[in-house]
């Protein structure tokens, strides 16, 4: 059977698609190797609940602040962050009782699945990253999520000499900061590329 000329054509558009997207892979998978997220997540939806998270959040954003400070390897960040989990607990937990609140708290490193995010000054691909998650009663609420090490979301807007400061390369910087729609639609193929090989458990 004769292929027609417009079928030809998205075949070869699809493969351009995949082959873009399993190089966005690879560079999504370097980038997640040195971040450390952080993953928030509150009691319930309430309103108290989630201003409860906010503080926890805070909490802990200014202990790893401190603890982090000039480390530029995120493997010693990871051991840094691993060493001092009851100290985030803790933290967390005051500012969770210091509202009022009786809820249980608790932190641990894990791999979690994170779709496209979009910020203010940048955009971080969907993919598997090193988390630290927090999880604040029932975890039942809307989570908040950033990145805790290198301090991106202290950072402000990434230019090439913040991004060297926080151990990030200039194509690295680019990739996530490049203010143009293309990058969003690219991360988008990246999460249906991610999706499709769950599906073929690769």
């Amino acid at each position: 059977m004769k292929l027609k000329r417009w079928e030809i054509a998205l075949i070869f558009a699809c493969l351009a698609v995949f082959i873009c997207g399993f190089s966005l892979r690879r560079e999504a998978g370097a980038l997640s190797d040195k971040l450390v997220r952080l993953h928030v997540v509150a009691n319930s939806d309430s309103q108290t609940d989630q201003e409860v998270k906010l503080l926890a959040r805070d909490a802990v954003l200014e202990l790893l602040r401190d603890r982090l400070q000039g480390v530029t390897d995120a493997g010693q960040a990871r051991e840094i962050i691993e060493t001092c989990l009851p100290d985030i607990e803790s933290a967390a937990r005051a500012a969770v009782e210091g509202a009022g609140c009786d809820c249980p708290v608790s932190a641990a490193l894990c791999r979690e699945r994170f779709p496209t995010t979009e910020y203010d000054s940048f955009s971080l691909p969907a993919g598997d990253y090193l988390s630290l998650r927090v999880k604040i009663g029932a975890a039942a609420g809307h989570n908040w999520w950033c990145v805790v090490f290198p301090p991106i979301c202290d950072a402000g807007e990434i230019d090439p000499g913040t991004a060297s400061a926080i151990g990030l390369t200039e194509d690295e910087a680019y990739l996530i900061t490049a203010d143009s729609p293309g990058v969003v639609v690219k991360f988008r193929v990246l999460e249906w590329l991610n999706a499709l090989m769950d599906l073929l458990g690769r």
